[in-house]
């Protein structure tokens, strides 16, 4: 698995619940350009749409060899998940309020390219400051833990 672009802000701005791999209908010399320069998600996210899942504002830059088949790098493109997924999802951000985000873009093992979504519950500045608390206090802990067993 070769990954191409990941999201980091992700796990900072929201509480992510369920993750889904989801292939990437992607035209001309788009995956070309993904092998090359990779792509950004920082400010992608997903929608259902009816019966079909789409991602927004994934940029995937122009390859430059190409002569005349050339795409908009900041064109809608639509996700390929089973039917049984796609209901699901529809569901949980109609009713719940949540959103799609994705995580990473990445090629598998038979080369395919992917975008792994997950389903997302935004947080509030009060969360995000709390949870920075949690792993500093979990850090902090793990290394006086350390510094005891080196002594004993």
């Amino acid at each position: 698995m070769k990954v191409v672009a990941t999201n980091r802000k992700a796990k900072h701005n929201y509480n992510l619940l369920e993750t889904y791999e989801a292939g990437i209908e992607l035209k001309g010399t788009e995956v070309k350009s993904l092998r090359t320069k990779g792509c950004s998600i920082d400010d992608a996210f997903a929608r259902v749409e009816g019966k079909e899942v789409f991602i927004y504002n994934m940029h995937i830059p122009e390859f430059e060899k190409s002569s005349y088949f050339k795409v908009n790098a900041r064109r809608v493109r639509k996700l390929l998940l089973k039917k049984r997924e796609i209901k699901r999802l529809l569901g949980a951000t109609t009713q719940k309020g949540l959103t799609l985000i994705p995580l990473k873009v990445f090629f598998n093992d038979r080369g395919w390219a992917k975008v792994e979504i997950s389903l997302a519950k935004g947080r509030h500045v009060y969360d995000k400051k709390k949870k920075i608390k949690e792993e500093i206090e979990k850090r902090e802990a793990e290394r006086a833990m350390k510094k005891y067993h080196k002594r004993h």
